[in-house]
């Protein structure tokens, strides 16, 4: 007998993948007369899975058909729903395949994300998954007549309020969404994929900058600040980048943005000062004795630099150089600590410039530290290209220091 999976490590599936597979039954019923109550479905990846479908039926020109998601163990606000799908027979027109967002889907309103603006937000993997079933279910039908696929998803617009997308320019409810079809728990591609594509529609919002944070204190911190010098920043130009610094960037570069500015805590911002541009606690430690090297440099006594080499967090060196008073110098020398990292020759150089704002545990800034300007660039042959086809629904972790 099959073991089940143990509870925390169970896949699921993707809504392109529960779409694609209520797009198959009912295309089976344009052609046979009959929406079956259960159908072997072609992922993305080019696995095979079996769905139970619901509340199938059609007639001679339509067809509906709906797949309950199950999402594993992954905390994702879509689990349970209704992946609903109509089709829509196009007489003579052989081969097409369109696509319409219905209530629960969300409408393009910005570019940036490879997909039309005023048009659905099913992401292109989920579409052309879509194509290949129909395709491989119904080709007589196929070779004769196009086929037009409507999605909804009932309570798709509550859902979507968990979610990046009216931040990325999607309204009216959730992505369809998936590369491979299949959801892994607490999936980090997933939430890397989402800071990249926040980075492109970020180049798209015509401010030339992107404002990268930790967490939701961090991004607080920098709305509150940078609006205050700019008011009309929009919300696409913030992203929560967590731990992934490294594809934020690198993504910055490819995309031609011209400034960066990096809202951080202290803990973090030592990890980036001494190297590190994934900076998850299961990655890499900080380094204290850093921290003690910088309040060393500052004019700490030896007795307190001793102290704080030999402490567990960077967050004790930092409270314990404000409590000496000198804590705008020890924060204002680690940004700078962290700058010179980050625009080092072999790291990423003067391709973009870049500004370190650092808040403490309340929120209040202690440190905002330029670097030189960046030098001219010509504009990356990547620039503008959208090759993510995942953005997360589920809220960033909080930002341990």
């Amino acid at each position: 007998m099959k073991e089940k999976a143990e509870r925390g490590t169970r896949t699921g599936f993707s809504t392109g993948a529960c779409s694609a597979a209520a797009a198959r039954a009912a295309v089976l019923g344009l052609a046979t007369g009959r929406v079956p109550e259960e159908i072997e479905s072609l992922l993305a990846n080019g696995s095979r899975v079996n769905f139970a479908i619901h509340d199938g039926r059609c007639d001679a020109h339509s067809a509906h058909a709906m797949v309950v998601k199950f999402a594993g163990d992954d905390p994702d606000c879509t689990d349970g729903a209704h992946l609903t799908v109509d089709l829509r027979l196009l007489p003579g027109q052989a081969g097409v395949v369109t696509y319409v967002a219905g209530d629960g889907v969300g409408t393009v309103t910005m570019p940036g994300l490879g997909l039309e603006v005023g048009g659905p937000a099913i992401n292109p993997v989920p579409r052309r998954n879509i194509a290949d079933n129909l395709l491989e279910a119904a080709p007589e039908l196929l070779a004769e007549h196009g086929i037009e696929v409507t999605i909804s998803v009932p309570d798709g617009q509550v859902m979507a309020k968990k979610t990046t997308n009216a931040r990325l320019g999607i309204l009216g409810g959730i992505s369809i969404l998936g590369t491979t079809g299949i959801v892994k728990p607490y999936s980090t591609a997933a939430w890397r994929a989402s800071v990249v594509q926040g980075v492109q529609v970020a180049a798209t919002a015509g401010h030339n900058m992107v404002a990268l944070t930790t967490g939701g204190r961090t991004e607080t911190f920098a709305m509150t600040t940078l609006r205050e010098e700019r008011p009309e920043l929009p919300a696409a130009c913030f992203v929560q980048m967590g731990d992934f610094l490294r594809y934020a960037l690198d993504e910055v570069v490819a995309q031609g943005i011209g400034l960066v500015v990096m809202a951080v805590m202290v803990g973090k911002l030592t990890k980036i000062a001494q190297g590190e541009t994934i900076t998850h606690a299961n990655r890499s430690e900080v380094d204290t004795d850093l921290v003690a090297r910088i309040a060393r440099q500052i004019g700490a006594s030896e007795e307190d630099c001793v102290a704080i080499a030999a402490a567990e967090t960077a967050r004790f060196g930092a409270e314990l150089m404000v409590e000496r008073g000198l804590g705008d110098a020890f924060h204002h020398a680690l940004a700078q600590a962290a700058i010179d990292t980050l625009t080092a020759p072999d790291r990423y150089g003067r391709n973009f410039r870049l500004r370190v704002l650092v808040c403490d545990f309340t929120g209040q800034k202690v440190a905002d530290v330029w670097s030189a300007p960046a030098l001219p660039q010509e504009r990356p042959a990547s620039a503008g290209r959208t090759g993510i086809d995942h953005i997360v629904d589920v809220d960033p972790e909080p930002e341990p220091e």
